[in-house]
């Protein structure tokens, strides 16, 4: 479900419709022939910034955008131009414009790095590139920019009520990048491709261990080091995914493959990267 994460302490909405007229026309094209706009007068801040929380309410969040980066351009030094920065930044999120969300997020960030609402700033950086993220079988670079900005704003504030939602989106994150590996990995299987199928699994059990997938990757190590005539590595991977995951259906598959060659799970003696991880 998509998130809507209203930006905090915003003061209340006040319907004004003149405003929201006017704040139209200011923002609307010629539409046809040569007819001269008529250049509109100043208004306060305030006013502005009410007319585009209108228009928020009406759901022309695109237009709600325009209009918060209007007070700024009026009145560049006033509170409602600080607050206008990042309510552009929802606005902009709102209406599926993600990279301009980004881009008024991160800029309110350097203009306002002291800023109370500053974890909010980072929460909707990372929010933005999360509902860009595209299914395991695509390019993931909106999933890796997403963890970054996650990781970035507990790093920074790991006390603000953004917290605990950027932890479990991060570990949701985690998981599609796991996700990602185990696509490649098993292209490469069936291609008979078995080494950059090892690199890929082994990735997933190093850098993701806290995933879903580590069952898995655990067992398609196993294939690849048989398939390879690594017998002694299968029979170490199975037993590491036997004792981490006993009731699995791939320790079951696992133990079945080195059966069908008269071996069986085994520990092994030295130090190798299993035993480091596990």
């Amino acid at each position: 479900m998509r998130s809507r994460p209203f930006p905090p302490d915003a003061p209340p909405r006040r319907r004004c419709l003149s405003g929201a007229l006017a704040l139209g026309l200011l923002l609307a094209g010629c539409g046809g022939g040569e007819v001269a706009q008529e250049a509109l007068p100043d208004k306060s801040p305030e006013e502005l910034y009410s007319d585009a929380q209108a228009l928020i309410e009406d759901g022309d969040f695109e237009a709600a955008a325009r209009g918060f980066e209007e007070v700024e351009r009026q009145h560049p030094y006033s509170q409602w131009a600080t607050r206008g920065q990042l309510m552009a930044a929802y606005a902009f999120y709102e209406a599926n414009k993600y990279d301009d969300a980004v881009a008024a997020a991160e800029r309110y960030i350097d203009l306002h790095p002291g800023n109370r609402d500053v974890p909010y700033a980072y929460y909707m950086v990372g929010q933005s590139y999360y509902e860009q993220i595209s299914d395991v079988g695509r390019d993931q670079e909106m999933t890796q920019k997403a963890l970054e900005a996650f990781t970035e704003l507990i790093r920074r504030f790991p006390d603000s009520g953004y917290a605990a939602d950027a932890k479990l989106k991060i570990d949701l994150v985690r998981d599609h990048l796991a996700g990602k590996e185990m696509e490649v990995g098993r292209y490469y299987q069936r291609r008979q491709l078995w080494l950059a199928g090892v690199n890929r699994f082994q990735k997933v059990v190093e850098e993701y261990q806290t995933t879903t997938h580590v069952p898995e990757a655990l067992h398609r190590l196993t294939e690849s080091y048989l398939a390879l005539g690594m017998s002694q590595q299968a029979q170490e991977t199975a037993a590491v995914l036997g004792y981490n995951f006993p009731g699995s259906e791939w320790y079951e598959r696992s133990y079945a493959l080195l059966q069908g060659q008269n071996l069986e799970p085994r520990r092994s003696e030295g130090q190798s990267w299993l035993s480091r991880l596990f």
